[in-house]
């Protein structure tokens, strides 16, 4: 417990990071720049560490909608048919 933290200096980065695109870089961006930055980190351990400092992405994936609604128009019934078979 008297240990000093191992990953002082990658929580400086991380906050860094996070502070410089404005909360809108997730775990596996902020790998991505760390990489750039020279620390090789599993996406894991920044993500834990992120869960340790309190930080998460701010920006929410946005769910997938099938339903458009009534596409286009219906044609008149011009010629009054009758769609009901009797058999």
């Amino acid at each position: 417990m008297d240990r000093p933290d191992k990953y002082a200096k990658v929580k400086e980065a991380i906050q860094e990071i996070y502070h410089q695109h404005k909360g809108r870089y997730g775990h596996r961006n902020i790998k991505k720049e760390l990489d750039k930055k020279g620390f090789s980190h599993d996406p894991k351990t920044v993500l834990k560490l992120m869960n340790q400092m309190g930080i998460k992405c701010q920006v929410r994936m946005k769910k997938y909608k099938s339903y458009r609604g009534n596409i286009g128009k219906v044609a008149p019934n011009v010629l009054n048919r009758d769609f009901q078979a009797n058999k």
